[in-house]
């Protein structure tokens, strides 16, 4: 078995800068699905509090499709933990997660309906999570 080469810090830069915030792959997924289906959507709508990844304004219904590492679906269990840096990336990923739990209050304090996915569901299971939110639209 080989040894794995360390990144140097310059390519790590890099490779984390470009990581997007918008148009991820799976928020693509699953706006194509939705699309296909008939429902129209405003992408990364700013005037909702969060700025979720898909909003359904008439309806409130505020949609995030989150990644695993960011939102740190694994952080508590330590699976996948970070090895390196941890003092930046540790509070990082606990306020991240923070985060995420005040925008889902204030969001249903208003009245709003959040739905959130994470990316592998969303790759491997698009259709029942688009049922899922095509199902809450129709109670909506």
């Amino acid at each position: 078995m080989k040894a794995r080469k360390k990144t140097a810090p310059m390519t790590r830069s890099e490779n984390m800068s470009r990581i997007r915030s918008r148009n991820t792959a799976i928020e693509i997924i699953l706006r194509k699905e939705l699309w296909k289906r008939g429902l129209r959507y405003r992408v990364n709508f700013g005037k909702v509090f969060g700025r979720p990844d898909i909003v359904f304004p008439g309806k409130k219904v505020a949609v995030f499709c989150d990644s695993e590492f960011w939102h740190g679906r694994y952080f508590a269990e330590g699976k996948y933990a970070v090895k390196t840096n941890t003092d930046y990336w540790t509070p990082k990923l606990k306020r991240n997660i923070e985060r995420d739990n005040e925008v889902n209050r204030v969001l249903k304090d208003g009245g709003w309906t959040v739905l959130r996915f994470w990316g592998e569901d969303i790759i491997k299971n698009v259709n029942p999570i688009a049922d899922n939110i095509e199902s809450v639209l129709n109670r909506s």
